[in-house]
């Protein structure tokens, strides 16, 4: 690693990370608190006094947590046997050794904030695996669906759009095309500002039609790759022969309406052929607050196929068939749920970057992603994306994300320190965006 910056953490007090780990990680826990003691009837009912044994336990785990966190207690390796624990303590154990301090342990405020940040949701999992009947108990789920009903008009509007687009998309000459897909994209972008971890779990929905106001956004896309996703895009369309396919890759963030966001994007690049098959990545357990699960991706399919709407039932039919068909396909790997930057995955996680080798274009949704993408660190703003990416290069990749942490690459000169002035709080309050792709293999 050498030559690298270092990694952001909470020991610059008053930074991001700092006011992350001080202020909203605790308030995240308390929230999950809170979501168990309301349910407590609810596993009463399922479970009967095991369920209230089981919510008690959990509880206490928590709180336990809460504790560690807000006191700078060092970190501890996991104890319950699941499938990536191994792979969590040895990366502890690296941590540890990374540090001079004779006996230093990895503590909350010292420690890396990516790896404090993964390790608490790691250890909220914890908490619940280890307090059967209720272990696949899904504390964020009442806070995604919220954002889903919330989103109601926003979501309504999208699969208008969409449907009114798929009555002429044969039609449309190249530049129509290329209009309609960046259009497209920028919605998927705009709708990364719904992250329910960055609110510390307070739902944040999506209340304005995003269509109306792409125009008026544009000036925030501080980095915009648009016009390579197209070259790349349509280049493979005009070349792919008959048998041949186009693989897109799309590692999710968020469930409700950025999920509704990314699937109208993935429609929208199978009935234009620009692609002929898309992988979505999601998350193995709750992760994030508002991070997409397998349950998360079906549920919101469901709902948008029973929904009264006929656009949006259509939506949800057309997507489901998608599935059905093997157009669309859902993965999961335990490595989106590790602490790792991406550029570890070769070694962690070979048969991951095997599979997002066979793509010829790979999305990279949201900050938490980007943050992996980059290792976390304290890069220069001018630093080119490629070599922030510290050799991780299994496709094409793009990062599609608002900004919600204290980094961001690949700027012009002078533009992140102009933004310092105007705006002091760009980098972390979701209102810039970028498109930032890589194309170096």
């Amino acid at each position: 690693m050498a030559g690298h910056p270092v990694s952001l953490s909470a020991r610059d007090v008053g930074s991001f990370a700092y006011l992350t780990v001080k202020d909203r990680l605790p308030q995240i826990l308390t929230k999950a608190i809170d979501t168990l003691h309301r349910h407590k009837s609810e596993f009463f009912e399922k479970h009967g006094e095991k369920g209230l044994e089981a919510e008690k336990k959990a509880i206490s785990l928590l709180s336990k947590l809460r504790n560690e966190l807000q006191t700078d207690k060092p970190i501890v390796p996991l104890v319950e046997k699941f499938v990536d624990t191994d792979l969590w303590n040895q990366y502890l154990e690296y941590q540890q050794s990374l540090l001079n301090e004779s006996n230093g342990k990895p503590r909350w405020f010292l420690s890396p904030w990516l790896f404090v940040e993964c390790y608490m949701y790691r250890r909220i999992h914890e908490a619940i695996i280890q307090s059967p009947p209720i272990d696949d108990f899904d504390i964020f789920k009442e806070l995604k669906d919220q954002n889903f009903f919330e989103s109601q008009e926003s979501i309504i509007a999208l699969c208008t759009h969409l449907q009114e687009l798929m009555k002429t998309i044969e039609d449309l000459d190249e530049n129509q095309l290329k209009n309609e897909f960046c259009k497209v994209l920028q919605i998927s972008l705009w709708g990364n500002k719904c992250d329910l971890s960055l609110s510390g779990g307070k739902t944040i929905s999506q209340k304005i039609n995003l269509i109306n106001s792409l125009e008026d956004l544009k000036p925030f896309i501080l980095v915009n790759d648009m016009e390579h996703l197209w070259s790349l895009l349509s280049n493979c369309k005009k070349k792919r022969g008959k048998a041949a396919i186009t693989r897109v890759d799309i590692v999710l963030d968020n469930s409700g309406f950025e999920l509704v966001t990314d699937l109208v994007l993935a429609d929208l690049l199978l009935s234009s052929k620009l692609a002929t098959e898309i992988h979505f990545y999601g998350k193995t357990i709750p992760w994030f607050v508002s991070d997409t699960t397998l349950h998360d991706f079906n549920w919101i399919i469901k709902q948008l196929k029973h929904s009264d709407h006929k656009w949006v039932s259509k939506c949800g039919v057309d997507w489901e068939n998608h599935i059905k068909m093997g157009r669309w396909v859902y993965l999961d790997h335990m490595f989106w749920t590790l602490p790792h930057e991406f550029s570890a995955m070769p070694q962690v996680a070979p048969d991951l970057y095997a599979t997002l080798q066979k793509a010829h274009l790979i999305l990279f949704k949201g900050d938490l992603n980007y943050r992996k993408l980059t290792g976390d660190r304290r890069w220069e703003f001018t630093v080119p994306f490629h070599e922030a990416l510290n050799g991780f290069h299994p496709a094409p990749v793009c990062s599609i994300r608002t900004l919600k942490a204290e980094v961001q690459v690949g700027l012009q000169p002078g533009q992140g320190e102009q933004l310092t002035a105007s705006v002091p709080n760009w980098l972390t309050i979701g209102k810039y965006g970028i498109f930032q792709f890589d194309g170096l293999l």
